[in-house]
């Protein structure tokens, strides 16, 4: 079967105010995605909402809270989707001059690398689609699905086919990968716990958390919601 995987990230830059990243891909089968991005766009419509409204966990306000808790109901209910988290703990005491060359770059590419690899079975076909972002050039993505397809011998590149970045407009699911990267990300930030939080995002933290418990990792033959939790060496 072909599926296609989403992929986005919150707080991955090497130096910011957050120990935390994450990293995290919708995926599903390519023959559902048209009827996804159309379900996802009535959703915006029936919310009053433009159908090409982005879809950001920074924009996550209580005021929109229906529309977005909608979102998590529509993830939980439709079984083609699943999802596969990252959480990085502790980004600050990375030691990139012991284990990565010196660079923040290679090991970016490492846990991109250790979050795709437990979706990718060599039975399928896969696209993946990543969120354009500063640090991710084409030719390190080439080296990204080389490095994959390398690991389960394809060589010929028919089970990783693409690897391609796009802008999260033009994709329904890639939003949707931002909103649960996101929600989990502030789980794990502490975020949901401190006085004057948005209430909107802590409300799609508790909703989240009452379908998953999001502070350990998860079996990794999860399917539906899978999360993994990696923590560097000191």
């Amino acid at each position: 079967m072909e599926y296609n995987i989403y992929c986005d990230e919150s707080c991955h830059l090497e130096h910011d105010d957050s120990t935390v990243m994450v990293l995290g891909g919708i995926y599903c089968p390519n023959s559902k995605k048209a009827e996804l991005f159309e379900k996802i766009r009535k959703l915006k419509v029936a919310h009053g909402l433009d159908p090409f409204f982005e879809i950001k966990w920074t924009k996550v306000s209580y005021s929109k809270i229906d529309f977005y808790s909608d979102l998590v109901k529509l993830f939980a209910e439709e079984d083609c989707l699943s999802y596969r988290c990252l959480v990085i703990k502790n980004k600050a005491k990375l030691n990139h001059e012991k284990y990565n060359r010196g660079s923040h770059d290679l090991w970016y590419y490492k846990m991109y690398y250790l979050m795709l690899n437990a979706i990718i079975l060599p039975e399928n076909q896969y696209n993946i689609y990543i969120d354009i972002k500063d640090t991710l050039g084409r030719k390190r993505i080439d080296t990204l699905q080389d490095v994959l397809c390398n690991n389960i011998y394809d060589f010929k590149k028919d089970v990783v086919k693409r690897i391609t970045q796009i802008d999260s407009k033009e994709s329904e699911l890639l939003q949707l990968a931002d909103l649960l990267n996101g929600a989990i990300c502030f789980f794990h930030r502490g975020l949901h716990k401190v006085k004057n939080a948005n209430q909107g995002k802590v409300a799609i933290v508790k909703m989240l958390s009452e379908q998953h418990d999001l502070s350990r990792k998860t079996p990794i033959e999860s399917q539906k919601f899978n999360l993994f939790i990696w923590t560097p060496k000191l």
